[in-house]
């Protein structure tokens, strides 16, 4: 059974999978019975899913160009763009993203933007990372030996490169510069979530016609080679609807975790409100070292509560938390993340190194992402106090 890991003592959540403890009594002295077979008329009706592996039918597919990932490698997070399927505007009411191999996609982030001239549809592109001996990417840092914070002498190369490579090709071309793709967006494809789903919420977001799809794309290596391609379905609203999406991603930076630090806590990533919403979605991120994570709220009235506290968190099950919670214009959402960098940790490839922020999943992540559903007509812009981020859904 999928594992859940929201603290029981804190949230309600529409999806929770957990079981009571009469529930799961009963499976044991079921089990203990012998397992019978109860009566077949008892039985309810199978469910009947999509065809072709989905989990909601979608009415507007995009199919990825096909993906060789080696058996061993580092592969750095790649931009990529596509060809929108939307011509006009439109109204996404979900998104659900379909990997063929699902153990070789870290993640898999998009957005739509305007239609640029210079875009070259179909090709990866990515920025050359110096790395050290453990692998990780090699830039200012905080100094562990200072007590002062201030950066270590290791600093990135002056001048960066950029590399692209052609779907389907495997020449690499190697170049001076960054980047010219600035893909990703707060729709993303993690281990354990693949679906967004705006229709219960009467929501959607909007997409504008001939826009570019960018999309964000980190795959990893399992031992084999795997060719994986990625299957992007969208349902669409027939009328504009009365609310939308908006994402708020909290994220804190500079992590410089000690080794053999079992208990590493952030510092409170955090944002105001400035319109009532309704909060309906958490999404923590983090790597291998994440332990938990926690919402918090500061009411305008004086109020704190915890609103959601993710332990143990796990890497490999990055559940998306469903709630439906109105929140008054005011208050003050603050996320804060642990980290387990020992040898307690079975996860921890090395608890023996500073462990730093990173792209890789031996470095290290904070991102809280917070979905409010709003009005349609609310300017995301105004939506929050800096230093919050407001993300559109897509």
């Amino acid at each position: 059974m999928p594992p859940w890991h929201a603290d029981r003592r804190y949230g309600h959540f529409e999806n929770d999978r957990s079981l009571k403890q009469t529930e799961i009594d009963t499976i044991v002295t079921w089990i203990d019975l012998g397992a019978p077979q109860g009566n077949p008329q008892d039985a309810p009706a199978p469910v009947a899913w999509p065809p072709a592996g989905w989990q909601i039918q979608p009415d507007v597919v995009v199919t990825l160009p096909p993906y060789e990932v080696a058996a061993n490698a580092t592969i750095e997070w790649e931009n990529l763009a596509v060809p929108s399927p939307f011509t006009e505007d439109t109204w996404v009411t979900s998104i659900e993203i379909l990997p063929s191999d699902h153990s070789t996609v870290h993640h898999l982030c998009f957005g739509f933007q305007p239609h640029r001239d210079d875009i070259v549809y179909n090709r990866y592109e990515w920025a050359e990372i110096p790395r050290d001996e453990y692998g990780a990417a090699v830039k200012s840092r905080p100094d562990p030996a200072a007590s002062s914070g201030q950066a270590q002498s290791l600093q990135s190369p002056k001048e960066t490169w950029v590399l692209t490579r052609d779907a389907g090709s495997r020449e690499v071309i190697r170049k001076p510069g960054k980047p010219s793709i600035m893909a990703g967006g707060g729709t993303c494809y993690v281990p354990g979530m693949a679906v967004h789903d705006y229709r219960p919420y009467g929501a959607a977001i909007l997409v504008r016609g001939g826009s570019d799809l960018l999309l964000n794309l980190h795959y990893q290596t399992v031992g084999k080679p795997v060719t994986n391609t990625v299957r992007m379905g969208f349902t669409v609203a027939k009328a504009p609807p009365k609310k939308k999406i908006v994402m708020l991603a909290g994220a804190t930076r500079n992590l410089a975790i000690p080794p053999n630090e079992p208990d590493y806590v952030t510092a409170p990533a955090e944002f105001k409100l400035m319109k009532d919403v309704e909060l309906i979605w958490f999404s923590p991120h983090m790597h291998v070292r994440g332990k938990e994570m926690t919402w918090s709220a500061k009411y305008p009235d004086g109020r704190n509560e915890i609103l959601l506290r993710v332990a143990p968190y796990q890497y490999n099950w990055q559940i998306q938390y469903h709630t439906r919670l109105p929140i008054p214009a005011g208050t003050s959402i603050s996320v804060v993340a642990r980290f387990d960098n020992s040898s307690r940790n079975k996860a921890n490839p090395n608890p023996n190194v500073w462990v730093y922020e990173g792209n890789q999943a031996w470095e290290e992540m904070m991102g809280g992402g917070t979905w409010f559903v709003v009005d349609a007509d609310v300017n995301e812009r105004e939506l929050t106090a800096r230093p919050a981020r407001p993300v559109p859904g897509v």
